[in-house]
């Protein structure tokens, strides 16, 4: 009985080390696999830990010493559809032709809010809000959701597998997903089908030291500067004025500060 039973537990082990061993080959084969259109010479499984941004070429500019950050005042009387259009044409976004409207790309919106108790109403431009603790980057599995040493959240397209995850961990619905071929695309924003986008500050306007697109066509509206620097215009402002993040009972400490909200 003794030799019976030690023989089918060993049998059974054996069957669950081959199906073990099979299923590590196919994962690890389909992983290979996928690490072919992540990012040439770098295989998916090796991304998922790829957190650190030096890593990326993109940070040798970008210092922690920094917080980029952007204060909006809505109390002014702008045209925010000016700063989607700034936005739109900065970034190619113009040039997408969708058979649905739902899926156009958009990279900063105009939100309507209306108190029904008071009937006062306002407008406001809602972009990624470039959280200290972003929720995009925690859950994203391949690493292509970061956070620059600067606090500006970007998405590298090479690493992006189209699994959305970020879109669902965003509180703000601040990203987009590319649902068709794009073309005549903008030299500083290379975009594809299947990825993920948002705002990204106008990265590389800010690195060549310039300012990001919505905040020129602002008219003096929206004030970008560096939280850490006291002396910044945009840290006086919200010194002797104050400001609101959306959202603050999350406590991810997004960058973008507004006022009269």
């Amino acid at each position: 009985m003794t030799n019976n039973f030690d023989e089918k537990l060993s049998e059974s082990q054996d069957s669950e080390q081959a199906v073990e061993s099979s299923r590590r080959n196919f994962i690890f084969g389909s992983v290979a696999a996928a690490g072919l259109t992540v990012a040439p010479g770098m295989m998916l499984y090796q991304t998922a830990n790829a957190r650190s941004l030096s890593d990326f070429s993109l940070n040798e500019k970008a210092s922690s010493q920094v917080r980029w950050g952007m204060l909006v005042d809505t109390t002014k009387q702008v045209d925010w559809n000016k700063c989607v259009d700034a936005c739109n044409k900065e970034h190619g976004l113009n040039n997408e032709t969708h058979s649905r409207d739902d899926q156009k790309t958009q990279y900063i919106r105009v939100v309507d809010v209306k108190n029904k108790t008071t009937g006062y109403s306002m407008s406001l431009p809602v972009m990624c809000q470039h959280c200290e603790s972003a929720p995009c980057v925690d859950v994203c599995p391949t690493g292509a959701s970061m956070k620059r040493a600067d606090g500006i959240v970007l998405v590298d397209r090479h690493r992006c597998i189209g699994c959305r995850y970020c879109m669902m961990a965003c509180p703000y619905k601040a990203r987009s997903f590319v649902h068709e071929v794009l073309t005549d695309q903008t030299e500083n924003t290379p975009r594809g089908k299947g990825c993920v986008e948002s705002c990204n500050m106008c990265v590389t306007r800010i690195d060549n030291g310039q300012l990001p697109a919505c905040v020129e066509a602002s008219e003096g509206a929206i004030i970008f500067g560096d939280l850490n620097d006291p002396q910044s215009d945009i840290s006086q402002l919200l010194a002797k004025h104050g400001g609101k993040q959306i959202r603050a009972d999350l406590k991810l400490n997004p960058g973008v500060h507004y006022q009269g909200i």
